[in-house]
């Protein structure tokens, strides 16, 4: 990529968007185009169509999409699978339509089987039931996986997915009922520290097990497979088997990560589990041999990432 080429990153508010356009702004690309939700709606393929048709971007990055936790999933199912299979479907059309030389579509790790191999490989898509608590938001995922799939064996596109384990750092979302379980446990724990509560109570009864990785890893692994030559993505890839796991190969409990947290924020009281509450999954840890094969690994370890996000959090919250 030229630093001056149009580089349209959908999502640069969210998670994963912020992190990769963080990268690129800091590596000095000089036209990046972005739009919140009030000014580009992301589900109209109208608004979709009218945006490229003008802008005309060389790049596409598309990392939108409506994302949160297990209560979140549970309480707004039909959000989930509606929201994102009309983003992606309207972006990744868009894409072909208006001749974008490359996208890379950000999926996650849910995609997989509930009860799959552990550690998960990429060929262990659509082989089992997916996990009942985030269907709905998998099966989008899922669905934007073989739109790129479909569209390159088509049209002959150079559209790239890759899937992240469970992702946490800067920007995330601390919402006290729709986060994920890093800024869900973080917000506790802090509130929990100020308030000088006796106890903070966690969801399930923490053995479920699960892999974490720094959000700005997950940038440099996404523009890793992003730059990648087409013929060297193509040799470690398949037509219709395409998605690369992004992760660190190694997970915890919800115990540890509880006890890790308790540490980090500081809190002194005691952590009570209520086995009432859903696990999820119980583990789900993804094989990333084929990304470490081409020559990425993840750099930030669990501790330092949680005090950088920490101290985000506090800055940005306080």
């Amino acid at each position: 990529m030229n630093i001056k080429d149009k580089i349209f990153i959908a999502g640069h508010k969210g998670l994963v968007g912020s992190a990769i356009f963080r990268k690129l702004e800091k590596a000095g690309y000089e036209n990046l185009l972005v739009k919140s939700h009030n000014e580009l709606d992301l589900t109209s393929q109208d608004l979709v169509f009218d945006f490229f048709k003008r802008k005309r971007p060389k790049y596409v990055i598309l990392a939108a999409a409506k994302v949160g936790g297990i209560h979140a999933n549970s309480i707004y199912p039909a959000d989930f699978i509606y929201d994102n299979i009309m983003i992606q479907a309207n972006i990744i059309h868009a894409a072909y339509k208006f001749g974008v030389e490359r996208l890379l579509f950000l999926g996650s790790t849910c995609i997989y089987p509930k009860f799959a191999d552990q550690p998960i490989r990429e060929d262990r898509l659509l082989t089992g039931v997916l996990e009942s608590t985030n269907e709905p938001y998998a099966i989008a995922k899922i669905a934007g996986i073989k739109l790129c799939e479909s569209y390159n064996r088509q049209y002959n596109t150079d559209f790239r997915s890759v899937m992240p384990t469970n992702l946490y750092g800067i920007n995330d979302n601390f919402h006290s009922k729709d986060s994920h379980v890093i800024p869900a446990l973080m917000r506790r724990f802090h509130e929990a520290k100020i308030s000088h509560s006796s106890e903070v109570v966690v969801w399930g009864d923490g053995k479920a097990m699960r892999e974490f990785l720094f959000v700005d890893d997950m940038a440099k692994a996404a523009m890793f497979i992003f730059k990648l030559d087409k013929t060297i993505y193509q040799a470690n890839v398949k037509p219709m088997l395409s998605q690369i796991n992004i992760g660190t190969g190694k997970d915890i409990s919800i115990l540890e990560l509880a006890n890790i947290m308790k540490k980090v924020v500081g809190f002194k009281g005691h952590i009570k589990f209520d086995p009432s509450k859903p696990n999820g999954t119980l583990r789900k840890l993804i094989d990333i041999s084929k990304i470490k094969g081409m020559g990425w690994t993840s750099q930030v370890d669990l501790i330092d990432g949680l005090e950088i996000t920490y101290k985000w959090y506090l800055k940005k919250y306080l």
